[in-house]
Formats: structure tokens, C-alpha cells, sequence
């Protein structure tokens, strides 16, 4: 028999509003530089203002939100700065889960990469860009997964939550190139090739930087920068 306390309620309610604020910035619902009302967040849930609040400051730890004291809670913005910020630290990561996949690669793990882009081909061809997006971050959280050494899985997903915001941007371009250079890398793992699979991560993340860089170059800047 399960015993769940009121505190452990609290902490579930704030979890799922956390997990519902977090998607809809990472699928741009809540936009950049958004203004966060609690009261209207609450309302739009169906839940107190306490768990939007307690959301709030966990998804500023994170980085996704700002909040200013008296000016209240806005989206963060990703400036081109900090997604460089974030490319150089996905390229070291990505690149070492992908030669430690490679070497400890197993049919079990292969399959389950497999399976991700199965799922991935089939949301590229059908235009769900935000299926597409939470794909692209099941495969490199599978990549992380297969690569066994649980000091990286520590590092893993909180860095591809950020990834996954980066993307989103670039999904409708970025789609069919990365569910090919995915595929490219699950062969690699499979034929336990590390320093393959370790070289075709990075240019995976490179890819990835230029097409990020290209977006950020277009978008207007806000007229308050």
C-alpha cells in the first residue's frame, strides 16, 4: 500500500506544472522574453498559485526563466552567445557518450536507438515538429543511456533540456538533416567503431551550431536590446 502524504501531493502537483511550463517554452507556446502572470498561468492549469510559483523558481535554476525582483518572471532569452556556450559543451559530451556507446554497445541499446528513429523518420515526414523535437532528445538521451558511465547521465539531461530549446528553433530545417546524421551515428555505435561514432557525433553538433548561428542571424532583435 502506497502512503502518499500531502507533501508528497504538493510535490507531485508542482512537478506535472513544472513539466507542463518547461514544454511549452522548449515548443516556443510561451515565447522568449514572455511575461510570466502567475494568476493567469494558474487559471490556464487549474491549480493554485503555489505550484506555478514553486515551477517558476525551478525552471529559473534551470535557466529557462528570469526572474527580476518587483519586475516579476520572464522567458529567459537564448542569445547566440550562450548557444555557442552550449554547442562547445555538447560537442566534448556528445562526442565521448558517443565513442563509450560504441564500445559498450549492446543489441539491447542498438535496438532502442533504432526504435527512436523509426519514430523520428515518421515525425519528419509528417511535419510534428515538436514530436520531432522531444525524438531528437530521446536519441541523444538513448546515446547517453547506452554509453553506460553514470557521471555523464548526470551531465546529459539537463544539457539536451537546453538542446532541446535550441532546436525547436531550427526544427522545420534541422528535421530530415538530423534524423539522417542520427541514423549515420546508430551505425557507427552498432559496428562499435568509437572513433567513428565519436567523429560523426561532433559533426552532428557542428551541424547543428551552424544551423542555430543562421536562425539566430535572421531573428530580429528586440526593440528593448
Amino acid at each position: 500500500m502506497t502512503d502518499l502524504t500531502l507533501g508528497a501531493a504538493h510535490r507531485t502537483l508542482r512537478d506535472k506544472v513544472t513539466k507542463e511550463l518547461r514544454r511549452r517554452i522548449l515548443s516556443g507556446e510561451l515565447a522568449q522574453g514572455e511575461r510570466l502572470v502567475e494568476d493567469r498561468l494558474a487559471a490556464a492549469l487549474g491549480v493554485s498559485r503555489n505550484p506555478v510559483r514553486e515551477s517558476i523558481r525551478v525552471l529559473a535554476a534551470e535557466g529557462f526563466i528570469e526572474v527580476v525582483p518587483r519586475l516579476g518572471a520572464t522567458v529567459a532569452r537564448l542569445s547566440a552567445e550562450e548557444g555557442e556556450e552550449l554547442f562547445d559543451v555538447r560537442m566534448a559530451i556528445e562526442g565521448l557518450a558517443a565513442r563509450l556507446a560504441a564500445r559498450k554497445h549492446t543489441p539491447e541499446a542498438v535496438a532502442r536507438l533504432r526504435h527512436v528513429l523509426e519514430q523520428a523518420k515518421a515525425a519528419v515526414e509528417s511535419g510534428r515538429l515538436e514530436e520531432v523535437a522531444d525524438l531528437n532528445t530521446a536519441f541523444h538521451l538513448a546515446v547517453g543511456e547506452a554509453a553506460g558511465n553514470s557521471y555523464l547521465a548526470l551531465m546529459m539531461t539537463p544539457m539536451l533540456q537546453r538542446a532541446q530549446w535550441v532546436f525547436s528553433q531550427t526544427a522545420a530545417v534541422r528535421g530530415p538533416h538530423s534524423w539522417q546524421e542520427h541514423l549515420s551515428l546508430c551505425e557507427a555505435i552498432e559496428a562499435g567503431d568509437e572513433d567513428e561514432a565519436q567523429a560523426r557525433a561532433v559533426a552532428h553538433v557542428a551541424a547543428a551550431r551552424r544551423s542555430f548561428l543562421a536562425a539566430a542571424s535572421r531573428k530580429p532583435k528586440p526593440a528593448n536590446d
